[in-house]
């Protein structure tokens, strides 16, 4: 049996469990605060401190909320701010943009390692590989990835297009939206992007996950939409191995 040691880093929290080849988790599951300010080395210092107690394992999969393309970061909203709810801070901007996060991890979990980004790796847990599949995450920020026949297509970061004209959808339905404006709007809004995703990606089925995701229960969804449990952000760690990153 391959043990997979499953992290899934969040603007709000830092979680990790060992998994086993069918996705199984093996471990407990366990969590901190994603601390803030959260420079690259104070993450991956976290990281490590996180992981200690579960044990070994065979290699690592590492979801991260935001762009990573060859291990190296473009672009991280959340951990940019120098505090949760804070504004963007220029230093941290500085200090992600073209951090090669992949070398940073690949020194302290000396394994076979696959970082991807967090919609992606929750995305590989959930989606049939029927057709054209879009999954959001709904969280500090917002997530996506898309999939054909169950083929992880290469990240776009479409959080970041326009929501309406001076706002983006990270911004429109984000956590800090969200607490700004009361769940009641917020899932009105969150209805809206989803109608917006659709008429631009066409896709035949949208998952919704995230820690944000259970606040939908109860509301209506649009056609070929469902909720996803939270806990695919770690078992998608598993799935990953069988797509190209």
């Amino acid at each position: 049996m391959t043990t997979t040691l499953c992290i899934d880093i969040g603007g709000s929290g830092l979680k990790a469990a060992l998994c086993s080849d069918d996705g199984t988790m093996i471990s407990e599951r366990v969590k901190i605060k994603t601390p803030y300010p959260c420079p690259p080395s104070r993450l991956v210092e976290s990281l490590l401190k996180l992981v200690t107690p579960l044990g070994d394992y065979d290699r690592v999969s590492v979801g991260f909320p935001g762009l990573v393309r060859n291990g190296v970061v473009g672009n991280i909203p959340s951990l940019s701010r120098s505090a949760y709810d804070g504004v963007t801070d220029p230093a941290l901007v500085a200090a992600w943009h073209g951090y090669d996060l992949q070398r940073a991890l690949q020194q302290v979990f000396p394994k076979p390692l696959r970082l991807a980004n967090d919609a992606d790796v929750q995305g590989a847990a959930v989606v049939e590989g029927r057709g054209f599949e879009f999954v959001m995450t709904l969280g500090t920020g917002i997530g996506t990835a898309v999939f054909q026949d169950g083929v992880l297509l290469p990240h776009l970061e479409l959080s970041h297009a326009l929501f309406r004209t001076d706002t983006d959808f990270d911004a429109a339905i984000g956590n800090v939206a969200r607490k700004a404006i009361g769940n009641e709007r917020w899932m009105g809004r969150v209805i809206r992007a989803i109608d917006l995703f659709d008429q631009i990606l066409f896709f035949d089925h949208c998952y919704i996950g995230g820690g944000n995701a259970v606040r939908l229960a109860g509301l209506e969804l649009p056609p070929r939409c469902h909720i996803v449990s939270n806990t695919a952000g770690l078992l998608g760690g598993v799935r990953l191995w069988d797509h190209t990153v």
